[in-house]
């Protein structure tokens, strides 16, 4: 009988022998782990771990967890890198659902509103943030401007044993959370919540500070080791046009800072705002729940608004009209007050810095609006006062790729280096964060290097169940437009939360489907006893086949 010759790998040549003593074809490849990063973290500003929350709560059942244990646990991954889930969950426009390979066959995992779930149970759960380390570090760090950029470099300093101090101008903290998004968007408790919870693991926050005026800089220089500038951008730009310092036309930053400061703001029975993101949209609805007819002018074309679209959708959902197309170039006024705005046809030429295609004015195509309100929301800026040493022209704050400024012990972040996402701010507050604290201990970081990114080509679709998004309620236009301060969209259910977790595809990453040890012949895979434990090879046993990898619905196995 011919002896049976085991190799833990074929030597040369690309044959093993079967228990009869058969020659039997193989491969010099044998299959390997390889970690993914998934698309959805690849497109989050902050680096969220996003697949591995998911999967905390997906996978709850089979590890033995109850699902507020899950829950519990899926907090914890988030605040690793962000203590602001529950607002994040309602105001970012979720660029890592754009990413998400289920847009490839059903549609994104709706990742918004599971952060916001999660971010909902823990303040419903009075959940504590966690220092990382029990050591108290001597060294102080003065943090200016409470909003996210700053609250979240100073929470990361905090968890890691340091004493910080953020000095806030306005009366609340908040920043752009507070002043520059409406209630039904983000209610002013739930930030006022995640705030104090940054409070209570030690960080002090002093509202009604104004450097240059409050305090110098200088002082701030020679009390702290360390300071973190992180001012925002509150200052609204007007059109530059004739007649604009009438007493009813604001910047979209002034009138939102007035509406969420609680004041009253006559506006009478028609507004007009003129540009095409975020702070115009929010301008109009405010005013449409003011009980004015609201017409948004902008000056190129739905598709090249930089605001977020389900939010232009609400807009047009509550009755808001939008003049594409156009710019304003000049008002008409009586007395104090403009009564028009005279406007110009516009057509798109070529694309601009921004790769949007640049508005043309067409000659004689003038038309006018009457207004009782305008509202210019088309640009804003950091306000500098007191900070004059910072200011580089156009560009604002500087930094260098650890938010260094140019000033020793000085570091910046978020919109006052350039106009972004809140996630981005936060993103910058953390990684600041680490630079001071890697100048502190003396650390030098290692080179951080990012498993490749897994594509919808590189896993299985068809492997998976088709499954609808599960969305949440929202208030009908009329039910909106009753409340100035109604939330317009629900929080999902738990169950609602299980069932989507459950869609998320686990991109790159083992999700003990069980697909590859079902196709191995050979006995080369062992399975585990304890569900979501790593499979093993049994390489001795491997021929080669490839049939594991070919089905791995994740794309988590390759040969080499």
């Amino acid at each position: 009988m011919a002896k049976i010759v085991k190799k833990s790998k074929p030597l040369g040549g690309l044959r093993t022998y079967s228990p009869g003593g058969s020659a039997v074809e193989t491969s010099t490849l044998r299959p390997v782990y390889v970690p993914k990063t998934a698309p959805c973290s690849n497109g989050c500003p902050n680096e969220t771990n996003i697949r591995e929350f998911l999967t905390t709560i997906s996978q709850s059942e089979d590890c033995g967890r109850s699902n507020k244990e899950s829950f519990e646990k899926a907090w914890e991954i988030l605040t690793e890198k962000n203590p602001f889930p529950s607002t994040c969950g309602r105001v970012c426009p979720h660029p890592c659902e754009v990413q998400c390979n289920r847009n490839y066959k059903d549609g994104a995992v709706s990742i918004n509103n599971l952060e916001r779930f999660v971010g909902d149970f823990a303040l419903e759960n009075n959940l504590k943030l966690k220092k990382t380390s029990e050591e108290a570090y001597p060294q102080k760090v003065a943090v200016i401007g409470a909003g996210p950029a700053g609250l979240s470099c100073a929470y990361q300093l905090r968890r890691k044993g340091y004493q910080v101090t953020v000095f806030e101008a306005f009366p609340k903290a908040g920043g752009m959370l507070r002043y520059g998004i409406p209630d039904y968007r983000l209610p002013q408790d739930i930030l006022d919540k995640e705030i104090k919870r940054i409070e209570d693991l030690g960080v002090e926050i002093k509202c009604n500070q104004i450097i240059g005026k409050d305090i110098a800089y200088d002082e701030l220089q020679k009390n702290y080791d360390a300071i973190f500038v992180g001012i925002g951008a509150h200052k609204g730009k007007l059109l530059g046009i004739p007649n604009e310092e009438a007493k009813n036309v604001f910047t979209g930053t002034e009138f939102l800072h007035k509406i969420n400061s609680g004041e009253t703001v006559e506006i009478g029975n028609k507004v007009l705002v003129v540009g095409g993101g975020d702070t115009a949209i929010d301008a109009a609805r405010v005013s449409r729940r003011l009980g004015a007819d609201v017409t948004i002018v902008y000056r190129r074309t739905k598709k090249e608004m930089p605001a977020i679209e389900e939010e232009i959708l609400g807009a047009e959902e509550e009755g808001v009209k939008i003049e594409y197309l156009a710019a304003p170039i000049n008002f008409e006024r009586n007395g104090e007050a403009i009564t028009k705005m005279k406007c110009q046809r516009m057509e798109l030429g070529e694309p601009d810095a921004s790769g949007r295609r640049r508005p043309v004015p067409i000659p004689d195509s003038y038309f006018d609006l009457d207004a009782t309100t305008v509202i210019a929301a088309i640009s804003q800026e950091p306000n500098f006062t007191g900070l004059d040493s910072l200011h580089e022209g156009k560009d604002w704050i500087k930094a260098d790729e650890n938010f260094a400024t140019k000033i020793p012990n000085t570091y910046t972040g978020g919109d006052d280096i350039e106009l972004g996402l809140v996630t981005i701010a936060i993103f910058n507050g953390r990684k600041a964060a680490e630079t001071i604290h890697n100048r502190f201990q003396n650390i030098q970081p290692e080179v951080a290097t990012k498993p490749p990114v897994i594509t919808h080509d590189k896993v299985i679709l068809n492997y998976y169940e088709s499954k609808l998004r599960n969305e949440p309620f929202k208030l009908k236009p009329e039910e909106r437009l009753g409340n100035l301060n109604a939330e317009i969209t629900s929080t999902l259910t738990e169950q609602q939360v299980i069932d989507e977790a459950k869609r998320c595809m686990s991109c790159g990453s083992c999700f003990d489907c069980g697909t590859c040890w079902s196709y191995c012949q050979d006995q080369a895979i062992v399975k585990p006893l304890i569900k979501h434990q790593a499979y093993k090879f049994k390489l001795d046993f491997c021929k080669g086949c490839k049939k594991c990898a070919e089905n791995c619905p994740c794309g988590y196995i390759e040969m080499r």
